[in-house]
């Protein structure tokens, strides 16, 4: 950001402009995202948008900032409420927990998962597994009976990048063949037993 809103009514227009940006890159798309489209979508000037944005690849630095921080709080908040919790069902409610917040927005997901410049969204993502990755590990080396691996961060980062991949893939992919509940049978299968082999 150019330069950071000082009053109230500073933020609000920043506040729009990056609702008008998630609003574009989920409508238009990556390639069809601009400045003028967002400016038009948040009802400011071009150049009321510029004194904040210096240009396009701002504004999407904090739309998909903001995007990744919100699944990342909800997979958080859901995995440090059961983190007393012990077995499959803590499990499973955490991977249901991952499909609910990709769920909640699955065309930006779509967008930001397929259409965005790898590098662009690369680092936003690693932050989110990381922040997971870092509460797995810390609820598997508290209960070392929880799993016969002898490293809980390698553990956890197995666990994680195998469930959020499954998650993401179905949640674009939408497959008539599994359904939720199956999916959710799966991931809990497939942790169970990577957990104790």
């Amino acid at each position: 950001m150019r330069k950071a809103p000082q009053q109230a009514r500073s933020r609000e227009m920043v506040e729009r402009i990056v609702a008008a940006g998630r609003t574009v890159l989920v409508e238009r798309g990556y390639d069809a995202f601009s400045t003028n489209r967002v400016a038009t979508v948040a009802g400011v000037s071009p150049g009321s948008l510029y004194q904040y944005f210096p240009d396009k690849a701002a504004i999407l630095e904090v739309v998909i900032d903001r995007y990744w921080e919100e699944v990342a709080d909800r997979v958080a908040a859901s995995l440090a409420d059961r983190i007393g919790e012990f077995g499959p069902a803590m499990v499973r409610d955490t991977a249901d927990a991952l499909l609910t917040a990709l769920e909640a927005d699955r065309e930006l997901l779509r967008v930001v998962a397929e259409e965005l410049p790898v590098q662009r969204n690369r680092e936003r993502r690693a932050a989110l597994e990381r922040r997971v990755r870092e509460l797995v590990t810390t609820y598997l080396a508290a209960r070392p009976g929880t799993t016969t691996r002898p490293n809980p961060a390698v553990t956890a980062w197995v666990v994680v990048l195998a469930i959020e991949n499954l998650a993401m893939r179905w949640v674009l992919d939408q497959p008539e063949a599994v359904t939720r509940d199956q999916l959710l049978d799966e991931v809990l299968a497939l942790v169970g037993g990577y957990l104790l082999a």
